[in-house]
């Protein structure tokens, strides 16, 4: 068998108003992973213990891992995952909104179906 072809999303660059970030995020969201985005932003999807606020961030964080592919901060890239993660994770409450913005941006424009919260 030959090596398949693979497909690369393409990608769009989101700088902060200051220029000191950028996001770039993919073009790309496979139908899987709208469906379990759609499960997990779902009332029934969720625990009960969960509240509103936890549902958002969740949304919020799992469209972050599913689309963000690089973030430059202050001219330093990170591109893997797993640091991505990290660094979302210990973002200030600034940098979250500015992410959220982001996020809300792109979606409406490459998948106008995904409802950022």
């Amino acid at each position: 068998m030959g090596k398949r072809d693979r497909f690369v999303a393409p990608t769009t660059d989101y700088a902060s108003a200051d220029g000191e970030q950028t996001l770039t995020l993919r073009g790309a969201l496979s139908a899987k992973t709208r469906q379990q985005y759609a499960r997990e932003t779902s009332p029934s999807g969720v625990s009960a213990a969960a509240n509103t606020d936890d549902m958002r961030e969740r949304a919020i964080e799992f469209l972050f891992e599913r689309l963000v592919a690089g973030w430059t901060i202050s001219e330093i890239p990170t591109t893997k995952s797993k640091e991505l993660l990290t660094r979302y994770r210990v973002a200030t409450r600034e940098e979250r909104v500015w992410i959220t913005a982001v996020l809300r941006e792109h979606c409406a424009e490459w998948f106008p179906d995904v409802a950022v919260p």
